[in-house]
């Protein structure tokens, strides 16, 4: 299947220029969580994954995210080139999210610096920003990019991208 890819504009990236395998890279953006009503993880010390046809997944260092919010739970997901990684549960007080953050406790070999950092799915946040700018989830209900508008697509998840 053919896909249209949007072009960039000025300042703009297209996910269809991302490698794959991923890319990851260090970020100095500012990346926000808000669960609850509350930031439960706020940094300048990110990681940001870049995988063609996904928009960036970003990753905080788990000093950098509320103590007491990440449940760990059993389920253990393998991705095919970052590795194994765990899912956690998001708690603060009486709001939670299953499933709603993941991190790798055993990554494949070029990703062993994910290792201590944990990523959220947006889509079951409050809100998650990038220097202010509330990101839109990746369509999908297993994906968790942050979409920004410096960030173009097509994106994987969307309607009829299950054959890319």
């Amino acid at each position: 299947m053919r896909v249209e890819r949007v072009k960039p504009g000025p300042g703009q990236e297209s996910v269809w220029d991302y490698p794959r395998p991923p890319a990851l890279q260090k970020t100095e953006r500012h990346l926000e969580v808000v669960f609850g009503g509350e930031i439960i993880a706020e940094t300048r010390r990110g990681l940001r994954v870049l995988e063609t046809s996904h928009p960036p997944f970003y990753y905080f260092p788990i000093e950098d995210v509320r103590p007491g919010v990440l449940e760990a739970g059993a389920r253990v997901r393998y991705s095919e080139f970052k590795g194994e990684a765990r899912y956690y549960s998001v708690q603060l007080g009486e709001h939670r999210a299953e499933e709603a953050a993941w991190g790798y406790v055993t990554p494949a070999p070029g990703y062993e610096a994910l290792v201590g950092y944990v990523g959220f799915r947006p889509a079951l946040m409050d809100e998650c920003r990038v220097d202010g700018e509330v990101v839109r989830a990746q369509p999908g209900t297993h994906y968790g990019g942050w979409i920004t508008n410096d960030v173009v697509g097509p994106f994987r998840g969307e309607p009829g991208s299950g054959d890319w």
